[in-house]
């Protein structure tokens, strides 16, 4: 099974069924940040030891024959737009470059309630104001089937994390 390029779908059952773990899918995702981050700037905030920790629990739930959602053990990023609690939310301006906030918003809350598990945060045009996802904080992303391009906006760190299985 590929597992960063299989549906979220696929790999909801996969886990459900024990053919793969939380840690297993986690550990894929975040060797392909670690293979293309440097040169894409997709992923600008990471939360690998949380990450592991939530996905930990997750296999530990699977183990004990409970799901916790429909997105049970699936890692997933955040476009750094969406406040989640006690992790930065800057929206790419500097005067946020240190904002962590106490509570999640709701659509993190609701992810996270479904089973999700927070890896990071993506890249943005400061304030999502440009057709390009860059900003004085974490810089340009690249695209990554032609790096002296841009990855567009003000997703672009979204796109380009999907694109190269970093999520």
């Amino acid at each position: 099974m590929d597992i960063v390029f299989s549906s979220t779908t696929k790999l909801a059952a996969a886990i459900r069924g024990r053919k793969v773990s939380a840690i297993e899918v986690l550990d894929e995702h975040l060797a392909q940040i670690d293979r293309h981050n440097a040169a894409v700037n997709a992923v600008v905030t990471l939360d690998q030891d949380g990450a592991r920790q939530r996905a930990g629990k997750a296999d530990e739930a699977q183990a004990r024959g409970q799901a916790l959602g429909p997105l049970h053990g699936l890692p997933f990023t955040l476009k750094d737009t969406h406040e989640t609690a006690g992790m930065r939310t800057t929206v790419g301006f500097p005067a946020f470059a240190d904002y962590a906030p106490r509570a999640d918003s709701p659509v993190v809350a609701r992810l996270k309630a479904a089973g999700g598990i927070l890896v990071g945060k993506t890249n943005v045009a400061t304030m999502l104001g440009d057709w390009q996802s860059s900003n004085p904080l974490f810089g340009r992303t690249g695209n990554p089937w032609n790096l002296q391009r841009t990855a567009g906006g003000s997703s672009g760190g979204a796109a380009a994390a999907l694109s190269t299985g970093m999520t």
